[in-house]
């Protein structure tokens, strides 16, 4: 436990379940985050919210900030796009996760955000960390890039010691010499999180990928290994997406994963039942 203690099993035997109304994350209960990369617009925010809705998902996701390897490339609306974000969740009743960048947006998006996502660039930015940890508002907090577990586990750390005990751990993928995939889900991080921390720990095989193709079939082994839920991107028409359309689902593709989580939910489910006998 080198590095951090609050955040490990041995500091609190008993999972850490999270309550946003009647979302829950984490204990026996499974959260689905779904939409678009960014936020690009009103209309295609509040299309991909009712598609969201319908197909069942809990939380819609969406960049209003967004952080990008280029400078020419589209960075976001900013509050025009929390806006955008908390329109959304008055129509469908979905809640919001976005991302913070820094510490000087740390209070404007706290102000429309039901849960504030660390992504994987800032997961060392211990500054933001620390002003995040005195918020009393969930966490998403992304592994980086070439993050180890335990400097994961030590930056989730930084959080709680500040007092913020609502951080849900987000599995997105590392870099490695590999170019099939845009990055590497490490599918056995997942059981092992559960081993050593009491926080919950969902999957983002969008970014874990980069590939729509193997969205689905990542989702679904990422509740098989043992995830508290499945974060994806969801856009209306991913061929004109300002931003990671190639690893986007279209509505067709979001409905059957959906369908295809709620069935592998339930057969988990049914399989961790205790039987009786000759049942």
């Amino acid at each position: 436990m080198a590095g951090y203690t609050l955040v490990a099993r041995e500091h609190k035997q008993e999972d850490t379940i999270i309550r946003l109304g009647e979302v829950v994350i984490g204990g026996s209960a499974k959260v689905y985050m779904a939409g678009p990369c960014a936020v690009e617009s009103r209309e295609q925010l509040l299309t991909t919210a009712k598609l969201v809705r319908q197909g069942g998902a809990q939380m819609l996701r969406g960049g209003a900030f967004k952080p990008r390897t280029s400078p020419y490339d589209f960075q976001g609306l900013a509050e025009k796009g929390l806006e955008y974000m908390a329109e959304a969740r008055e129509a469908t009743g979905l809640k919001i996760v976005t991302e913070v960048m820094d510490i000087s947006a740390v209070p404007v998006v706290a102000q429309y955000a039901d849960i504030l996502q660390i992504g994987a660039r800032n997961m060392q930015n211990f500054a933001l960390l620390k002003t995040v940890g005195r918020l009393d508002k969930p966490v998403l907090l992304k592994r980086g890039l070439s993050a180890t577990l335990e400097e994961w586990l030590q930056a989730a750390e930084y959080i709680l010691y500040e007092g913020n005990q609502q951080v849900i751990f987000c599995e997105r993928g590392i870099r490695t010499f590999t170019t099939h995939t845009r990055n590497t889900l490490d599918m056995s991080v997942v059981p092992v999180i559960k081993q050593v921390s009491h926080l919950p720990v969902i999957i983002d095989p969008s970014h874990g990928t980069g590939r729509r193709d193997l969205v689905e079939s990542m989702a679904l082994a990422g509740l098989a290994a043992g995830a508290d839920g499945i974060l994806v991107e969801v856009h209306p028409n991913p061929e004109e997406a300002l931003c990671d359309g190639p690893q986007s689902l279209n509505p067709k593709e979001y409905f059957s994963l959906m369908q295809k989580l709620r069935a592998m939910e339930d057969f988990l489910f049914r399989l961790a039942r205790p039987r009786a006998v000759g049942e």
